[in-house]
């Protein structure tokens, strides 16, 4: 846009004169407009447009410099991966480029386009698979909207020719048929890549069964996995820099390189003095969260209690409802029993909502309502402490990897793709408790039974229980889940906001219970008495925290990128200068 129209302002129209340049402004002013409005859907569809078509005109303004306008070598030099369903508009946007810029003819155009694109997909949830109403897409992207129904039309043909049913082929159609036609993007996604991935293996397989099975069944080569790794040179290297001089010292330098040379940790595990060192180093990191939470929260932990933590995005797959009303039991149970034996527990939230999801929202004002009683409380006084810190960000996140002594990853067990935050949990030597779901299930394989805490009903038992579960039943016979959910009922915990959580309440009791909390709960409090009996064992808690960190090597983004580029992108990697490196690494 103009930064400045003088017509407008020589004409006394100081608004106007400047209008242009803060519309355009404001279309990346604000990220993660609120979707539940059409003015934020709107927003929404331009962010997403201007990104992807800023994005593909670089790319084919670098490829043009080198290479002329021999497109046909434009996969050989070019490669871009959707990441989720948000920049899927590339494979309209590229087809538009190529067609009406380049005068290339569609058959050519697609044969270029489809060989550019890979898709990952990161979530099965279906407010992740974006739909854009068609109206809203006409008026936003007319011309796209004619590429994407050309799109479709040859795919149906295509389609109909290999035999597709008529229910298949409404599944499979980018475009969703009814009162309100909608653009699947995600099918869009599915049909410009050359492959499609998911991000672990369990996620893999729920995406080719499930999520695209009706792709899958005519493309059955095109979904791969790539499970998902962490970059270990922040989240260890730069995070926790005592635990890396530790591990050099006692294994040298290589792992940094390779992270499966930690493998190499495993016989130090039951060693006394390494044990101690080890113990030393996590004392001193939970100090220092401690200090964090101290500033941020004005909560006062004792750093010699299990710091039990759960950081991500709130959602209600995701359950962190789950875990504060285990911490609910916990207190009642120290309330009815002030003197009763409980291993000290910090527990710690952090994580942000979507700015329209209300239930979400929800949750993170039920955890503040319950911290503010617990944490006040005399008769519990510095066993058991709640802090939800504000604002979580990387430089956050660095404080607290390195000082938790559990890693809560209590999704319900068939919705999280993977996670990379339970990677970077146990690459720090925190001990999983979490359900046989997204990579979990991987990390449980690497670590070892003995040294992860699995709960909770599998993808298939609760495929079965769905039809008929009953969390109706499942309240009025258990007592402990009763009394937790009578006192969020009955505002115990919000006397000056009553009625606050009775929208969570009903959801839970009366309201399906969708994502199965009251199924999990009885399994997730004995995990959870486990954890606290085992923590008491300070020698064969760190064996299992060590062997965690030994046994991740699996899990570095190294592998996974190296994975996509033999796998996907056809690419190799290309030597660079070696870097100056701090004293410390």
């Amino acid at each position: 846009s103009d930064e400045f129209n003088f017509d407008y302002f020589n004409h006394g129209d100081y608004l106007r004169a400047v209008e242009d340049k803060q519309r355009s402004e404001s279309i990346s002013k604000l990220l993660y407009p609120n979707e539940n409005i059409v003015q934020g859907k709107e927003l929404r569809l331009k962010q997403e447009y201007l990104l992807v078509s800023a994005t593909v005109q670089d790319a084919l303004a670098t490829f043009i410099q080198e290479e002329g306008l021999n497109f046909d070598r434009l996969s050989d030099r070019v490669f871009m991966q959707l990441n989720d369903t948000h920049p899927a508009l590339a494979v309209a946007e590229l087809m538009r480029i190529l067609v009406d810029t380049h005068d290339l003819d569609w058959e050519p155009a697609w044969k270029i386009t489809s060989k550019v694109f890979g898709y990952t997909n990161h979530t099965v949830m279906p407010e992740a698979l974006e739909k854009w109403d068609l109206n809203l897409f006409r008026n936003l992207l007319p011309r796209h909207l004619e590429i994407v129904y050309e799109i479709n039309y040859r795919f149906m043909e295509d389609m109909r020719a290999r035999g597709a049913s008529d229910e298949e082929l409404g599944r499979l159609s980018i475009i969703e048929e009814g009162p309100q036609k909608k653009v699947r993007m995600a099918n869009l996604a599915f049909v410009g890549a050359r492959a499609v991935n998911g991000v672990a293996a369990l996620h893999t397989d729920i995406i080719r069964q499930h999520t695209f099975a009706d792709f899958h069944k005519y493309f059955p080569d095109r979904i791969q996995n790539k499970t998902n790794g962490i970059t270990h040179r922040r989240w260890i290297v730069t995070a926790n820099l005592e635990l890396t001089d530790l591990i050099k010292e006692a294994i040298g330098n290589d792992w940094i390189k390779d992270l499966k040379d930690l493998r190499k940790l495993e016989k130090y595990a039951e060693d006394g003095a390494f044990q101690r060192r080890w113990d030393e180093i996590r004392k001193l990191n939970k100090e220092r969260l401690a200090h964090m939470i101290q500033f941020e929260c004005g909560v006062r932990c004792n750093p010699d209690s299990v710091f039990d933590i759960q950081v991500k995005r709130i959602h209600e797959y995701k359950r962190q409802h789950l875990n504060i009303l285990r911490v609910i039991a916990d207190y009642q149970r120290i309330k009815a029993d002030p003197g009763m034996d409980y291993t000290p527990r910090t527990v710690i939230f952090a994580g942000k909502a979507a700015p329209g999801y209300h239930m979400a929202k929800n949750i993170i004002k039920l955890i503040h309502c319950v911290a503010n009683v617990v944490n006040h409380d005399d008769d519990v006084a510095d066993r058991l402490k709640i802090a939800f810190l504000p604002n979580y960000r990387v430089s956050m996140a660095e404080r607290i990897f390195p000082a938790a002594d559990i890693s809560e990853q209590i999704s319900t067990a068939g919705m999280e793709a993977s996670g990379t935050g339970n990677m970077k949990f146990m690459l720090n030597g925190a001990i999983t408790v979490g359900t046989l779901d997204g990579a979990n299930i991987e990390i449980k394989e690497e670590a070892g039974d003995e040294n992860i805490y699995i709960f909770g009903k599998t993808v298939e038992e609760l495929h079965e229980l769905r039809p008929h579960y009953d969390p109706v039943g499942i309240y009025n016979r258990n007592e402990t889940i009763r009394h937790v959910l009578d006192a969020v009922r009955g505002n115990y915990f919000n006397r000056n906001e009553p009625g606050l959580f009775q929208e969570l309440f009903h959801s839970l009791v009366y309201g399906g219970d969708y994502y199965f909390l009251l199924a999990d709960f009885e399994d997730y409090m004995n995990v959870q008495a486990r954890i606290s009996s085992d923590f008491k064992n300070r020698s064969a808690w760190l064996r299992k925290s060590i062997l965690n960190t030994a046994r991740c090597g699996m899990f570095s983004s190294d592998r996974t990128i190296g994975q996509y580029m033999n796998e996907i992108w056809g690419c190799k990697p290309v030597d660079l200068p070696s870097p100056r490196i701090s004293a410390h690494q």
